[in-house]
């Protein structure tokens, strides 16, 4: 019986940018029809390898076979005549064109437009019997939710020829079921021959879709199991190197008094959109709220009027006794005055000066208070002592305070503007995405510094897209829709498939 090939083998691939070898001799062998994760902290050198593959990057050293023959990837246009389609993280769609338009897009079919729609709509059509992705080829991709629109992008590289989907992260912008709904459709490609290499760091998602997973760690591939062999915490520890404890330890504890209040929130922008419609929130010492809900429906727009950022254009904000409204606005430094502090969700944008040092970014914000400036000068000795401690506190690497804000990782960065915030002491925390782009290893610690600001006292609000996070930290869970409050329920009784429905406005 003659062995079948696998769909996709990689073979001592190595990359470096500069002096970062980002790629040391990978090796890993796809199976056709089948569903394989790749999985590894930020860094590890996922994204690089499929790049590679995709034809985006050119390997420094190693080989590429397709179903058995050696192949050379100098361009995604390679990959796509090898069978090979990639749906991105961030889709690249085009919003005011149809479905039918973003499809053939790049594709056309000849000169004559009209006869390559009339054929791109047959092929539709058959793609969509063949493997469950009905979508309405006339729609405008922008009337049409994220799970829609990342079933658009599927069917794209499945209309170019696709027998190996490479799919990055293709959960972070979906609701709970749009997510159980992608994994049907994977399943159903599997059964059609179509392989899948599934990169994403949610271990759940890993555990619940694939066959077989490779864990990555600095460049290398440090493991290969079959899913049914192993466990999400078994993966963690190969992953980060050593043991990480995934479920949060969190006493319940009875709220305290109300420090911030939200009534009748509303926000309406320049062009007249109303971007947040009758916000009505309480945060109390003690406790932490999270707020869920697909990206864009004013959860950014709530944390930045809470903040100060922002004032709202009606209702008001009560703040340890000072109203806050239209005609009466604050600013981040007055509200900081109140004891209260913020973490903004665009940590590179809001949270720190990339071209700062770390001991600049330490104290951004509190730069004017001592010990951090005398005479109108800031004291760099006492800046650079400060971020020394604070760096050693919060696991900050490499802790060296001269080092430009931009030089460290994600997850670093995050630790660093958390420091600088939770070592103000804050009666209210106000936190966006706490772990967007963060690596276990760290999540891990943050949540922990978290629950520590709970147990001080501190009214503490989580805005994240990730539903594992908010219910694992949150005492009480508010969900956000179109702008609304839509769901407001104590942690407790929560669950994945009821925060869903709400997150889609669909719980009735």
């Amino acid at each position: 019986m003659t062995e079948v090939a696998p769909a996709i083998e990689l073979r001592g691939i190595d990359k470096s940018f500069g002096t970062v070898r980002a790629n040391r001799g990978v090796s890993l062998s796809v199976a056709k029809g089948s569903i394989t994760g790749i999985v590894g902290e930020n860094g590890a050198g996922k994204s690089t390898l499929m790049s590679i593959l995709y034809g985006l990057y050119e390997a420094d050293a190693g080989e590429i076979l397709v179903d058995g023959q050696p192949v050379r990837m100098r361009s995604p246009a390679d990959a796509i005549a090898h069978g090979i389609g990639m749906v991105h993280q961030h889709f690249m769609l085009v919003a005011p064109f149809t479905v039918l338009e973003n499809l053939v897009l790049g594709a056309e079919g000849g000169p004559v437009l009209r006869r390559g729609l009339a054929a791109a709509r047959a092929e539709l059509a058959r793609l969509a019997r063949e493997y469950g992705l009905s979508v309405d080829p006339d729609a405008i991709v922008g009337d049409l939710s994220v799970g829609e629109q990342q079933r658009v992008e599927i069917l794209k590289v499945l209309f170019r020829g696709a027998r190996v989907l490479i799919l990055d992260e293709p959960s972070a912008v979906l609701t709970p079921q749009e997510t159980d709904q992608l994994f049907r459709i994977l399943a159903t490609l599997k059964e059609r021959g179509v392989t899948v290499l599934l990169i994403t760091h949610k271990l759940r998602e890993i555990m619940a879709a694939t066959d077989a997973v490779y864990v990555m760690r600095q460049g290398e591939v440090v493991a290969e199991r079959r899913t049914a062999d192993t466990s999400p915490d078994e993966l963690a520890e190969l992953m980060v190197g050593r043991k990480v404890r995934l479920t949060l330890d969190k006493d319940t504890v009875a709220p305290g008094e109300v420090l911030l209040k939200a009534e009748k929130i509303d926000l309406i922008d320049a062009r007249g959109v109303k971007l947040l419609d009758g916000i009505d929130l309480e945060l109390r010492a003690g406790e932490i709220v999270g707020i869920a809900g697909v990206s864009g429906n004013g959860q950014t727009e709530l944390l930045q009027i809470l903040a100060g950022v922002r004032a709202p254009t009606g209702g008001r904000l009560s703040v340890r006794g000072r109203a806050i409204d239209a005609t009466h606005p604050t600013d981040p430094a007055e509200m900081r005055a109140f004891g209260l502090c913020h973490v903004p969700e665009d940590r590179i944008r809001q949270g720190m000066v990339a071209p700062f040092r770390a001991s600049e970014t330490s104290i951004l914000g509190y730069h004017r208070l001592s010990p951090f400036t005398r005479r109108g000068l800031l004291d760099h000795p006492a800046t650079t002592a400060h971020c020394g401690t604070l760096m050693e506190r919060f696991d900050v690497r490499p802790p060296i305070p001269a080092l430009r804000s931009s030089s460290f990782s994600g997850g670093n960065q995050q630790k660093l503007v958390l420091a600088r915030e939770i070592d103000r002491a804050p009666r209210i925390l106000l936190v966006g995405q706490p772990t967007r782009g963060v690596d276990i290893g760290a999540i891990e610690f943050i949540h922990r510094q978290l629950v520590a600001a709970r147990a001080a006292g501190c009214a503490v609000l989580v805005v994240s897209v990730e539903l594992d996070e908010i219910l694992s930290l949150a005492d009480r869970i508010v969900v956000m829709f179109g702008g609304r409050i839509v769901g407001d329920v104590p942690a407790a009784k929560a669950d994945e498939r009821t925060l869903g429905l709400m997150m889609a406005d669909a719980h009735g």
